[in-house]
């Protein structure tokens, strides 16, 4: 059972290296297709052992990875971007996925390093090399339309399956890069175009919809995501395919709503999400934004119990963590509460705030020395990142007789 790598790439050099050197044990063939580096790139995928072939950039995604699957020879395709990594510890499991007749698709996990919210994503990257299997949308581009075709063609013969462990690790979500990049006007353009030519597609809406709403045009935004909401079945009578992307649309309408302060429709919008038929990881970002909604309103075992499934679900997920101490807290549970933020600061050693309301715990619970310790923590980290919150921090602690 062969194999292939396949990615496009455009000035890459600082990334692709990581990202060949975690396939290039685990692929039978490497496929780069560059469309357009000025840097070192194709080099680099050359000293890996890469094919590298030229490609002329047309602001199209699916174009772009459609012209590299042209190159591949394997049995199965794996696509990565050079923001990517594989994880090790998965390739066993992917390879015994590939053995079973019947996948079509496996859907793989990916981290995506570095967001607070949404922390895991699922990503159509590992397919069979079929003539019927190309991407489509210039942006966010994905094979899952064309396998759907495929399925109705096919019954009975193929299914899509599903690893749950992590299989991705990506650093696209790290603030570092993503102030590096200016991609909203491409995104924008790109998926706009495309719902031109097909009227209230639902993953478009999805990802335009989001994209509205993340860059505050949130009105938009939420006429986007309702008009892909309305070209998909009612709640509960959703497929498997087409439960991810109501996910993503009652999920970002959860967001918006909150934005506008319409915190019963927030509300009713995360229960949707939640109530989806996919992974519990990927509902992450739904239990963590509906626990905060349910705190603000004053729900407290109730959100409560949103954060404790959140840090069932992933214990390493940092802010789910804190979210449960700030419940804890205000329910009078301190030493709860106190456990619960050492464990975000576990997680995450720089994580300021979580020593601030750690702090203020521990003074609450009469541990006034160690308080000041943990105070002195949260300040020192609040001024390395040069934010006022340290200087708050300082001068609110010596109103009350505190000296750090």
């Amino acid at each position: 059972m062969k194999l292939s790598f396949c990615m496009i790439v455009k000035n890459e050099e600082a990334t692709l290296p990581e990202c060949l050197s975690s396939v290039r044990d685990v692929v039978d063939e490497m496929v780069v297709l560059d469309t357009g580096s000025t840097d070192s790139t194709p080099e680099i995928a050359r000293e890996f052992g890469a094919k590298v072939y030229h490609y002329q950039w047309c602001n199209d995604f699916a174009a772009a990875r459609n012209e590299s699957l042209k190159y591949v020879t394997g049995d199965w395709v794996l696509v990565l971007d050079a923001d990517e990594v594989i994880k090790k510890e998965i390739v066993p499991q992917i390879k015994e996925a590939m053995l079973n007749d019947r996948y079509i698709l496996i859907n793989l996990v990916r981290h995506e390093v570095g967001a607070t919210q949404s922390p895991y994503s699922l990503v159509s990257r590992l397919f069979r090399n079929h003539p019927d299997i190309y991407f489509s949308h210039p942006y966010h581009a994905m094979v899952d339309d064309s396998v759907a075709d495929l399925l109705r063609q096919k019954r009975n013969q193929w299914q899509v399956a599903d690893l749950s462990p992590v299989a991705i690790e990506h650093y696209g979500y790290q603030p570092g890069t993503i102030a590096a990049l200016d991609k909203f006007t491409r995104a924008r353009q790109a998926m706009e175009a495309y719902l031109a030519e097909h009227p209230s597609d639902p993953y478009t809406c999805s990802k335009l919809g989001a994209l509205y709403v993340g860059a505050g045009e949130v009105e938009t935004g939420i006429a986007l995501l309702e008009l892909g909401l309305a070209a998909l079945p009612v709640r509960g009578a959703s497929s498997p395919a087409e439960a991810p992307v109501l996910y993503e649309l009652h999920y970002h309408l959860g967001i918006a709503h909150t934005r506008l302060s319409k915190v019963s429709k927030a509300k009713s919008h995360y229960k949707a999400a939640i109530e989806q038929a996919i992974l519990p990881q990927l509902k992450l970002g739904a239990y963590n934004n509906f626990g905060s909604l349910l705190l603000e309103t004053g729900d407290l075992t109730g959100a409560i119990s949103a954060f404790q499934t959140v840090v069932r679900t992933d214990p390493n997920f940092a802010l789910g963590h804190f979210n449960l101490g700030i419940a804890l807290k205000q329910k009078g549970r301190l030493k709860e509460a106190i456990e619960s933020y050492r464990q975000a600061i576990e997680i995450d050693p720089d994580y300021a705030e979580a020593y601030q309301n750690l702090g203020v715990a521990l003074l609450k619970a009469g541990s006034v020395l160690e308080s000041l310790d943990t105070f002195r923590e949260a300040i020192a980290l609040y001024e390395q990142r040069q934010l006022p919150a340290g200087s708050h921090l300082r001068q609110s602690l010596k109103e009350m007789g505190l000296s750090v």
